[in-house]
C-alpha cells in the first residue's frame, strides 16, 4: 500500500526533504506551539458553537420572555450537556493563544531573533497578534448580552473617532449605526470566516519562512562539532521525535485549558441579560486593558481639529496610541544596528540597551493595565500619570544600569 502511494506522491522524497528537518531542543520554542495548538482548539470548539449559534437579533421567545435570537442561542448552548464547558474552552483558548503570541514575540525580541534574515517573520508575528486581537473583539459581541454590547460599543466609538474616515470605517465594520440588525451577522462572518482565513494564511506563511530559514539556535550549539562551523542545525528530527513531543505537549495543554475552563467561569450572560438601556459595570479582558487604561488617563474634554478632522480622547487613546505602538514594534528590526545575519540566540544580559528598552516598555504597558482600575483603586488620573512616568523611568534606568555593571564586571572592567 505504501509503495502504491509512494509511486504517485513520492512520499520518501517528501520525508527526506521536510520531515527530516531538525528542530532545536530549546524549551522557549514551545511557546509558539502553545499559540498554534490553542488556535487548533479554537477552530474545533468554534465549529461546534457555530453549528448551534444563531447570528440574528430578531426577537424570539426564551422561557416566556422575548429576547434577541443570538442571546437565546447562547443561553441554550450553555444548557446543553458540555455546552457551557465547550464555550469556556473556546474562551480560554483564545486568552492563551493571545498570551502565547505575545510571549513568543517577547522571546524573539529579547533574544534578537528578529534580525537578518528573520525580519519578515517578525512582521508576520505582529500581524498574527493584531489579527488575533481583532478576532477576540469580534467575538465579544456574539453572545449579544448587555455586557457584550456595552463592551463592543467602545470599539464603535473608537472607530467613529478616526479623523476624516471614521464614519466610513464604522459603517464597514459595524454595518451601519451600532447596534443595528446587521451588526451581529457582520461580526459573525468576520469572526468565523474572514479572520480565521487571515490567521491560517499568516500561520502557513510563518511556517514556510521558518522551514526555509530554520530556527535560531541556542548559543551553546555554536561551539559543537556537529554544527560544522554554524552551517548545520543541531537538534532532533521533526518526524517522529519532535512530532511525538508536540502531540504529547498538545494533550497536556488541552488538559490545562479544560482544567481552567472547568473551574473559572466566563461573564455570566444570564446575569447581565439581553441588551438593555442600563450600562453595566464592565472592564475589557486583559489584552484590551492597555488601550482602556490609556483612555482612562486622557481628559474627557480634550478635543481639537486638524485640517477638518476632529481629534477626540477616543482618537488619541484608541487610534493614535495603538498605531504608534504598532509602528514602534514594526521598526525594531529596521533600527537594530546589527547588519550581519544571526542564527543563534542572543543572551539578553549581553544587550543592555535593547533589554532595558524592552523592560521599560513592558513596565509602561503594565502600568496602563493598572490604570484601567483607577476607579477601583480610587486614584486620580493625574496621580496615575505620575505613577506611570515614575515607574517607567525607574524601570529603564535601573535595568540599564544593572546590565551595564554586569557586563563591565564580566569584561574585566571594560565598557560595553
Amino acid at each position: 500500500m505504501f509503495k502504491w502511494f509512494d509511486e504517485r506522491l513520492e512520499l520518501k522524497k517528501f520525508k527526506e526533504k521536510f520531515l527530516s528537518k531538525t528542530f532545536p531542543t530549546h524549551p522557549t520554542f514551545l511557546i509558539g506551539e502553545i499559540a498554534l495548538f490553542s488556535f487548533i482548539t479554537l477552530v474545533v470548539t468554534g465549529i461546534f458553537l457555530g453549528l448551534l449559534y444563531e447570528p440574528s437579533t430578531k426577537m424570539v421567545s426564551l422561557f416566556g420572555a422575548m429576547v434577541p435570537a443570538a442571546y437565546a442561542s447562547v443561553v441554550r448552548i450553555d444548557l446543553l450537556p458540555m455546552g457551557m464547558l465547550i464555550r469556556r474552552i473556546h474562551h480560554w483558548s483564545a486568552m492563551i493563544m493571545i498570551a502565547a503570541i505575545l510571549a513568543h514575540l517577547m522571546r524573539v525580541y529579547f533574544t534578537s531573533a528578529y534580525r537578518n534574515p528573520r525580519e519578515i517573520n517578525w512582521f508576520v508575528g505582529l500581524g498574527l497578534f493584531g489579527i488575533s486581537l481583532f478576532a477576540a473583539f469580534t467575538g465579544y459581541l456574539l453572545p449579544y448580552s448587555n455586557f457584550s454590547v456595552t463592551a463592543t460599543s467602545i470599539g464603535y466609538y473608537i472607530a467613529k473617532s478616526v479623523p476624516w474616515i471614521g464614519n466610513w470605517i464604522s459603517t464597514l465594520l459595524f454595518a451601519g449605526d451600532f447596534p443595528s440588525n446587521a451588526t451581529v451577522p457582520r461580526f459573525f462572518f468576520l469572526h468565523v470566516m474572514f479572520i480565521p482565513f487571515l490567521l491560517v494564511s499568516l500561520i502557513v506563511l510563518h511556517m514556510v519562512i521558518l522551514v526555509k530559514q530554520k530556527h535560531t539556535e541556542p548559543a551553546v550549539n555554536r561551539t559543537k562539532k556537529e554544527s560544522q562551523n554554524g552551517k548545520r542545525l543541531i537538534g532532533i528530527p521533526i518526524w517522529p521525535e519532535q512530532a511525538i513531543i508536540s502531540i504529547a505537549f498538545y494533550f497536556f495543554l488541552l488538559f490545562v485549558i479544560v482544567l481552567i475552563a472547568t473551574y473559572i467561569p466566563l461573564n455570566p450572560i444570564e446575569s447581565y441579560g439581553p441588551p438593555a438601556a442600563g450600562t453595566p459595570v464592565m472592564r475589557p479582558d486583559w489584552y484590551f486593558l492597555i488601550v482602556y487604561g490609556f483612555l482612562k488617563l486622557i481628559p474627557g474634554d480634550l478635543s481639537f481639529s486638524i485640517f477638518g478632522g476632529k481629534i477626540t480622547p477616543e482618537t488619541i487613546g484608541g487610534v493614535i496610541f495603538p498605531t504608534f505602538l504598532i509602528l514602534v514594534f514594526a521598526l525594531i528590526p529596521l533600527l537594530d544596528r546589527a547588519k550581519q545575519p544571526q542564527h543563534y540566540i542572543s543572551n539578553p544580559l549581553h544587550r543592555p540597551f535593547m533589554t532595558a528598552l524592552g523592560i521599560t516598555g513592558g513596565v509602561f504597558l503594565t502600568m496602563l493595565i493598572v490604570s484601567g482600575y483607577i476607579d477601583v483603586l480610587k486614584i486620580a488620573p493625574k496621580t496615575m500619570i505620575l505613577y506611570v512616568v515614575l515607574a517607567t523611568a525607574a524601570a529603564g534606568a535601573v535595568s540599564y544600569s544593572l546590565l551595564r555593571v554586569y557586563n563591565r564586571n564580566k569584561n574585566g572592567g571594560k565598557n560595553v
